[in-house]
């Protein structure tokens, strides 16, 4: 059953004369402890009735009445339930009252033995704190009451209290009429009640709860000063964006405010073997590193961080063997140790996102050692914490000008694109276009008059098929819409299809000599054979573009390594200027510019050739002395070594003719999957 009825109420209308006062959380706590205490320090055997508002309260003190119920059998303990407190017999009585009875907004406990009384009867004053604060925390709580070390108050108390224990155990009838006889006995007139016992006991509690609060202020007045240090050098770390200013501005600020014989602050990686030592804040007295390789790969405290993500401190060097704060053991780095005169070391990495980033190191030299304590050590992992913040933050803003020069470079290809077609299509469009409406109002023109307008319409027709061509198979190859057909073949085939493509011209335009040195000897190459004549053949054909009549051009091959065959196209033309040797693989790069050149094309022969190659699995790279020194294109094909898979492609016999009539160019052009 539920009593809304308030002990309190009830008590003050017993004894009118009774006046409450206001007490704060902390000082009942202090007060309660202390009758407690009262109870275990003497040798009486007293009622002791106790009155939680809920169950998580009476499990914080739950102890302490095992204790108690030692002392007497007379113990009542009530409280709302909230996990498995029931009303039961065990040490002592349990009463569980039900929530909505008025009990759970109040707080009772009351002492009467032969010798002394005391009682405390309080209730909770309504707050308008936030409801999200933990009650059991809130020290803040106020409660209104009576406390008071007066007889008849502590038996009134008592005896409405026993009331309303019997109403939720009516079974303990017989126990609390001795009880209630007890309180009458208790009743000894002119009976004197020293209180100095229980005051000794409460001055106990009030200087522990001044020594807490100190305790608590000291607490809060270094976390305050390590805020201030995480926020200066989060500052001053954030002011650059730049990895190498991020780290010596740190390195810098750390050492000075942990004063340490020695701090270092450098990028690393798990894997990372050694690291030269470039940001270093150094103690006055104290051997420098900077500039040193500093060994990781036999650095046991670096393993260890590597392999717990964590930080290691190692209070003292001079134990055999080092024992980590966590009580693991590591064989010492005696030499890097004893060379540098370390005696105390701490290791905290920079890590991001579980990817370690950087590490900081702090030293402590000398004989007389200062041990590591766990304000430092937290301040330590704040700071590594922000610079690999701003690491990240940097490396972001890395990638962002990476990205902008890239859309950079997108502009200026579209650019290019906008130029180069313009004038590739518009110049033969306008040839054609000439020649057609030539041909069509003058039906009387000479046969041979035709002819030459009819060649020339042709020429310029292929001219733009060539192109659209290029464009095609640079936007396939670009978004991996290539099946790549891998076979075993002999190079020398291959150098001989491209070489008849080029001096068929050399019936039609007078090129330079042209020459192979590819022996026929060579490992076969596993390739697809019509993309490996493409590279060939445009190669070939940009060295004649480049190079005059009499000048020459030769090809050839050899091993390179064992696992690759490198092919080189040499040439004696023009040359390409050093700074410029990387770019000429771009897409729409020409030396001459886009709009004056004397060699025709768009620009994209040897970005096609970047692509093939690369999708074949080996490199291309140019190289030149200079302008009219000549130039060499070098690229590498797979050796096959007769154990690797079947070609992508189906193919018929052992492979497929080079040599077939069905070029690159009439193949399919549906989007298959790249397999690269």
């Amino acid at each position: 059953m539920s009593n809304a009825t308030s002990i309190l109420e009830d008590l003050l209308k017993a004894l009118p004369e009774l006046h409450s006062q206001i007490y704060f959380k902390s000082s009942l706590t202090a007060l309660s402890h202390a009758m407690e205490d009262q109870v275990l320090a003497g040798g009486d055997r007293p009622i002791v009735i106790a009155s939680f508002q809920r169950e998580r309260f009476y499990r914080q003190e739950a102890h302490r009445y095992l204790r108690i119920a030692e002392k007497t059998d007379q113990v009542y303990v009530l409280a709302a339930p909230e996990t498995d407190f029931t009303s039961r017999s065990d040490n002592h009585e349990t009463v569980a009252f039900l929530p909505t009875d008025a009990l759970a907004q109040e707080w009772h406990l009351v002492v009467l033995g032969t010798r002394y009384a005391t009682c405390l009867i309080c209730r909770e004053r309504p707050t308008h704190a936030d409801s999200s604060l933990s009650l059991a925390n809130d020290q803040s709580r106020r409660f209104e009451g009576i406390w008071t070390f007066e007889r008849r108050t502590v038996q009134v108390a008592a005896t409405l209290l026993l009331d309303r224990i019997l109403s939720y155990r009516p079974e303990l009838a017989t126990k609390i009429a001795k009880a209630k006889k007890q309180l009458q006995a208790a009743a000894t007139p002119g009976f004197n009640i020293d209180p100095e016992p229980f005051a000794e006991r409460l001055v106990t509690y009030l200087q522990a709860g001044q020594y807490k609060l100190l305790k608590a202020y000291r607490s809060i007045s270094a976390q305050e000063r390590k805020e201030r240090l995480v926020n200066s050098i989060t500052s001053a770390i954030r002011r650059s964006l730049k990895p190498t200013e991020i780290f010596q501005v740190a390195v810098q600020e750390l050492g000075q405010a942990l004063q340490v014989c020695r701090c270092l602050l450098y990028p690393c990686k798990e894997t990372d073997t050694s690291v030269t030592i470039q940001h270093e804040y150094l103690g006055s007295g104290v051997q420098s590193l900077q500039g040193q390789v500093w060994d990781l790969q036999h650095n046991p405290l670096f393993q260890a961080v590597v392999q717990r993500q964590e930080r290691v401190c190692i209070q003292s060097t001079q134990s055999q063997p080092w024992l980590l704060e966590d009580g693991r053991v590591v064989t010492p780095a005696t030499e890097q140790a004893k060379q540098w005169q370390i005696g105390a070391w701490m290791m905290v990495p920079v890590v991001y996102q579980n990817r370690l980033m950087g590490m900081v190191e702090l030293h402590l030299c000398g004989e007389t050692l200062r041990q590591w304590n766990e304000d430092e050590v937290d301040l330590v992992e704040a700071i590594s914490s922000q610079i690999g913040v701003a690491l990240i933050q940097a490396e972001a803003y890395a990638n962002l000008e990476d990205l902008n020069q890239q859309l950079e470079a997108l502009d200026r290809t579209r650019s290019n694109l906008i130029a180069i077609t313009g004038h590739e299509l518009r110049t033969p469009l306008s040839t054609i276009q000439v020649c057609l409406e030539s041909l069509a109002s003058d039906p009387d023109m000479p046969t041979d008059v035709q002819q030459i307008m009819l060649q020339t319409a042709l020429s310029d027709a292929e001219r733009l098929r060539k192109l659209v061509q290029d464009f095609l198979t640079l936007s396939d190859l670009e978004s991996g819409r290539v099946s790549w057909h891998i076979e075993p073949l002999p190079l020398q085939e291959c150098v001989d299809l491209a070489l008849s493509n080029i001096r068929t011209r050399q019936l039609q335009s007078k090129l330079p000599t042209i020459s192979s040195q590819v022996s026929g000897q060579l490992p076969l190459v596993r390739t697809d054979g019509e993309w490996l004549v493409e590279v060939i053949a445009k190669l070939l054909d940009n060295a004649c573009k480049f190079t005059e009549a009499d000048g020459e051009v030769v090809i050839e091959a050899h091993p390179n390594g064992g696992q690759m065959i490198e092919v080189t196209v040499t040439d004696t033309g023009r040359g390409i200027e050093p700074e410029r040797l990387e770019v000429v693989f771009d897409r729409f790069y020409q030396e001459e510019g886009a709009l004056r050149r004397t060699a025709g094309g768009t620009g994209l022969g040897l970005a096609i050739c970047r692509q093939i190659v690369h999708g074949l699995g080996g490199e291309i790279w140019a190289e030149s002395a200079g302008k009219d020194q000549g130039s060499r294109f070098h690229f590498t094909v797979p050796i096959f070594h007769g154990q690797e898979e079947k070609p992508v492609a189906a193919t018929k016999g052992q492979g497929r003719s080079l040599g077939s009539s069905k070029g690159r160019d009439s193949r399919k052009r549906a989007p298959q999957v790249n397999r690269r």
